[in-house]
C-alpha cells in the first residue's frame, strides 16, 4: 500500500509539472506568434487573438504559482508553529500528496514524541524514585552506630557514615570517588576490602584490632562483595562493629568469676577441713573443740561478708538497690560509726579522735548506705593500724563548692604510690598489707560504688608508706531551701 501511494504521488506531481510546461511552452509560444506576425505584417485579429491566448496562458499560470506559493507558506509557517497535535491548514492541501505526505510525517513524528514523552516521564519517575531511595538509604547508613564504608568496583569510595569518618580520621567530601588506598592508613583493612572484591566473597567476618599509641580497638568486621544482576561486580560493603567494651566486660566477668572463686575456696576449704576434722573426732578435748567451732564460725562469718559484699555490688551496678535518702548529718553518722568500731579499736589499744557535730553539714543521701561506707573506712584504718596508733575522722564544709568533705585518716602501714589508683578495684588488695588482716578485697569497691554511683559524689584516697593512708569521700551540700524541698518530699513520700 505504502509503495502504491508513492507511485500515486509521484504522478501526481509529475501531472503537476507537465501543467506547468504545458502552460509555460503555450505562454511561450503565443508571445513568439504575436512577435513574428506583427513583423510580417498580419492581421491585426489573429495578433490579437494570439496575445490574448498568451494573456490567459499567462494569468492561468500567475494564479497557479499564487495558489501554489501561498500553499507552501502555509505549509511552512504550520511546521514552524510546533505542528505537533494540530490538523494541516486547508490552503495547504492543495498540493495533494505534499499536503498529506507531510500530514503522515507529522503524525508519525507526533506519536513518537508522544511516546518519547511518556518514556521521558517514566524515566524522571524512576529518577526520583531511585534518588529517594538513595536519600533513605544513605539516612539509614549515616544513622547506624558502627562504621559502615561501600566502595565501587574499582575501589573507590561511594559512602561512608560519620562513625567510618572518625575511625579511620578522614573528610568524606574529600575523600568521595577516591580509592580507599588514599585515605585510609589501616592497610590491614584496605586490603580484606581489596581481596574480598577480588575473590568476590560474601559476608565474611573478620576480628581487626586497631592499635593507635596506648589505646587498642577491636572490630568485629563483615566484608562483603556485591554483584549486580548481570553477575558482575559492583562494589564492596564492609561494616566495623565495635568490640572493645565487649571484650572488656567479658574480661572483666572472667576475671570477677575467678576472684569469687578464690575468695569463696578459701573459707570454704577451712571450713570443710575443720568440719572433718571434728566429725574424725580429732579434737579430745572442749579447748580443741571449741577453737575448732570458733574457727569454722569466723570462716562462715568471712563468707557471709563476702556474699553480701558481692550481692550489694551487683544490685547497686545493675540498679535494683532501693534507695531511701533523706537529709543527714555526717558527722552524726560518724559518731554513729565510731561507737560501733570503739571496742574493736580498744582492743588494740588505738585511739579514735572524732570531731564536735558540724551544724550544717546534712547532705541528701541513703542514712544506712552512707553509714556503712563510714564503717567500712574505719574498720579499714584500725585494722591496718598497728597497736598504740592513732586514727581521726573530719568534716569539713565547702559552701562555695557547695560539699561536704568526710576524711578518715590512720597511722598505719600506708600504701606504695603505685597501687592507689588500684585500691578501689574489686578483689584488689596491697600485697604489702596482706599479712596484717584478712579481707576480701570488695569492701572499698563497695564504698565507691554506694558514693559515686548512688549518691553522685567522689572517693579519695592519700598515702604514705610507714606513716598511714588518709581515706574520704565528697557528698552535694544540701541548702536550706534545698533540705525543705527534701523534706517535704520524703513527708509526702511517707503519707
Amino acid at each position: 500500500m505504502i509503495v502504491l501511494y508513492k507511485n500515486q504521488g509521484n504522478n501526481e506531481l509529475r501531472s503537476y509539472r507537465y501543467i506547468f510546461i504545458f502552460l509555460f511552452l503555450l505562454a511561450l509560444c503565443s508571445l513568439i506568434s504575436c512577435i513574428v506576425l506583427a513583423l510580417a505584417g498580419g492581421s491585426g485579429v489573429i495578433i490579437t487573438a494570439q496575445a490574448l491566448t498568451g494573456l490567459v496562458v499567462l494569468t492561468a499560470l500567475a494564479f497557479h504559482y499564487r495558489r501554489t506559493a501561498a500553499s507552501l507558506d502555509s505549509i511552512v509557517d504550520f511546521l514552524r508553529n510546533d505542528p505537533f497535535g494540530k490538523a494541516m491548514p486547508r490552503t495547504a492541501k492543495s498540493l495533494g500528496p505534499l499536503a498529506e505526505a507531510l500530514s503522515q510525517v507529522i503524525e508519525s513524528a507526533s506519536e513518537k514524541t508522544g511516546k518519547i514523552k511518556n518514556e521521558h516521564e517514566d524515566l524522571a519517575l524512576k529518577l526520583q524514585l531511585l534518588g529517594r531511595q538513595k536519600k533513605n538509604i544513605e539516612a539509614i547508613i549515616y544513622s547506624i552506630r558502627d562504621a559502615v564504608i561501600v566502595t565501587d568496583a574499582f575501589d573507590r569510595l561511594i559512602i561512608a557514615n560519620s562513625a567510618c569518618e572518625k575511625l579511620f580520621d578522614f573528610d568524606i567530601n574529600a575523600a568521595q570517588n577516591k580509592s580507599i588506598e588514599e585515605f585510609i592508613n589501616r592497610q590491614e583493612f584496605v586490603k580484606l576490602i581489596l581481596h574480598s572484591r577480588r575473590s568476590r566473597l560474601e559476608h565474611v567476618k573478620h576480628e581487626i584490632t586497631f592499635t593507635n599509641g596506648n589505646e587498642t580497638a577491636i572490630f568485629d568486621c563483615i566484608i562483603s562483595c556485591v554483584n549486580d544482576d548481570k553477575g558482575l561486580v559492583s562494589g564492596v560493603v564492609a561494616v566495623l562493629h565495635d568490640m572493645t567494651r565487649e571484650k572488656e566486660i567479658a574480661k572483666a566477668k572472667n576475671d570477677f568469676v575467678g576472684h569469687v572463686s578464690h575468695e569463696l575456696k578459701t573459707p570454704l576449704a577451712s571450713i570443710n577441713a575443720y568440719a572433718e576434722m571434728l566429725a574424725d573426732g580429732e579434737a579430745e578435748d572442749q579447748e580443741t573443740i571449741n577453737r575448732f567451732c570458733f574457727i569454722i564460725q569466723d570462716q562462715a562469718q568471712r563468707l557471709n561478708r563476702l556474699i553480701e559484699d558481692i550481692l550489694n555490688i551487683s544490685r547497686i551496678e545493675s540498679g535494683m538497690t532501693k534507695i531511701n535518702k533523706q537529709p543527714v548529718s555526717l558527722t552524726i553518722l560518724i559518731q554513729d560509726a565510731v561507737k560501733m568500731i570503739i571496742g574493736y579499736a580498744r582492743e588494740k589499744n588505738i585511739t579514735i579522735d572524732s570531731q564536735a557535730p558540724i551544724v550544717f553539714d546534712r547532705t541528701y543521701a541513703d542514712k544506712d548506705m552512707i553509714s556503712q561506707v563510714i564503717v567500712n573506712l574505719l574498720s579499714n584504718a584500725v585494722k591496718y593500724t598497728p597497736q598504740g596508733g592513732t586514727v581521726s575522722t573530719g568534716t569539713e564544709v565547702n559552701e562555695a563548692d557547695r560539699i561536704v568533705r568526710v576524711t578518715i585518716s590512720d597511722t598505719g602501714v600506708g600504701i606504695g604510690a603505685e597501687e592507689l589508683e588500684h585500691v578501689f578495684d574489686k578483689f584488689y588488695r596491697v600485697d604489702a598489707n596482706k599479712k596484717y588482716a584478712e579481707g576480701t578485697g570488695l569492701g572499698l569497691n563497695l564504698v565507691k560504688q554506694i558514693v559515686e554511683k548512688i549518691h553522685d559524689g567522689r572517693v579519695f584516697v592519700t598515702s604514705t608508706p610507714g606513716k598511714g593512708s588518709t581515706f574520704g569521700f565528697d557528698l552535694p551540700l544540701v541548702v536550706d531551701a534545698e533540705l525543705e524541698t527534701a523534706n517535704s518530699y520524703v513527708e509526702n513520700k511517707n503519707v
